[in-house]
């Protein structure tokens, strides 16, 4: 199983930008150094409360010059927000400083606010996503090319430099909604996916679906599934479930109010149950079936539990989702994932 960090290099409360970037900067040197499989870099737009991440793939390149056995990947890179053109040169860049290294997870985010100030109406982000995914596999494809889409055209691009993984750096989508789990199957694509929404049942469901999409299209090879979850551990159970839980509580009634608020004009049903679940949501059923809390074993059985009944093959663990735990606890819980976990899956 491969064994990923996602990483939102945050704010803390009276902190600044210097210290955001010298924290996400340090936890990757510890990762690096104890055998973490990947780095996974979030993209968040105009949130000075949250993160300093705006610019995930110069931040990527940074960690590609840092790193030498890590792979950096996007968690994801939300395509309608720039020219697919500039993104397809840009990742190519950071493919070739990370020796190839380089993951490109992609998604068009279920958030309005960024489109709104950026002033692309979210109405077009399907759109604007399947034209941008067009034109990067034409891009990376080493051929001159053109294109006459909707919202991009090309004319006579040949993209430089190529990426140095064929046919270009391994895309993965992420799908949070029912329909885009089928989306991302017709696409031949590996999936990320969360825990936040519905919970462990609904999401069971959605894979059912991915996985029986992929085989109705033919696709080579067997499908992959990433699943992003908060992961702590320590060293005692009483620390492990005691210590995160401002942290957890604060994240998940952080995230009904951005899934409630985020819905696109006219609102949409199932985001505003996706919010009501969220809120209603105890400790205790947090703890049940949306984290990954506790010791070595016991994150290890919760790991194989997941495994068993998602089949996923790679974990992608949010390492401080509040944003609320100190230095030393995500320190700490990035040891026991490293040194008494991952044995158990390689």
């Amino acid at each position: 199983m491969h064994f990923g960090m996602f990483m939102e290099f945050g704010f803390r409360n009276g902190g600044s930008d210097a210290a955001a970037f010298r924290e996400g900067l340090d936890l990757v040197d510890a990762a690096e150094a104890w055998g973490m499989d990947s780095a996974w870099l979030s993209e968040f737009h105009f949130s000075p409360q949250r993160s300093v991440l705006s610019s995930p793939i110069v931040v990527a390149s940074a960690l590609a010059a840092r790193t030498k056995r890590m792979r950096i990947g996007m968690a994801v890179y939300v395509l309608p927000l720039n020219n697919p053109l500039r993104i397809a040169e840009e990742a190519a860049t950071v493919d070739h400083i990370s020796g190839g290294r380089f993951d490109f997870g992609i998604g068009r985010s279920g958030f309005v606010r960024s489109y709104n100030t950026y002033n692309i109406d979210y109405a077009e982000s399907q759109e604007r996503f399947d034209e941008a995914l067009k034109i990067l596999r034409a891009a990376w494809s080493g051929e001159k090319f053109s294109f006459d889409g909707k919202h991009y055209k090309v004319t006579d691009a040949l993209v430089v430099p190529q990426p140095v993984q064929r046919p270009h750096p391994p895309m993965r989508m992420a799908a949070s909604s029912a329909a885009t789990f089928k989306i991302v199957a017709q696409e031949g694509l590996p999936l990320f996916v969360g825990l936040r929404g519905d919970g462990l049942e609904a999401l069971t469901r959605n894979i059912n679906v991915y996985r029986e999409t992929w085989r109705e299209c033919g696709h080579e090879g067997e499908s992959s599934v990433y699943l992003r979850v908060p992961v702590y551990g320590a060293d005692t159970e009483a620390a492990a479930i005691s210590e995160p839980k401002d942290n957890i509580t604060y994240y998940f009634d952080r995230q009904a109010k951005m899934v409630a608020v985020g819905s696109p004009k006219g609102g949409n049903a199932e985001r505003s149950k996706t919010a009501a679940t969220l809120s209603s949501l105890s400790y205790d059923d947090i703890l049940r079936d949306r984290v990954a809390f506790g010791t070595g074993p016991q994150l290890i059985e919760r790991l194989q539990e997941w495994r068993d009944v998602l089949g996923i093959d790679g974990i992608t663990a949010e390492m401080n989702a509040g944003g609320m735990l100190t230095e030393a606890q995500v320190k700490n819980s990035l040891r026991v994932i490293t040194r008494d976990v991952m044995p158990a899956f390689k």
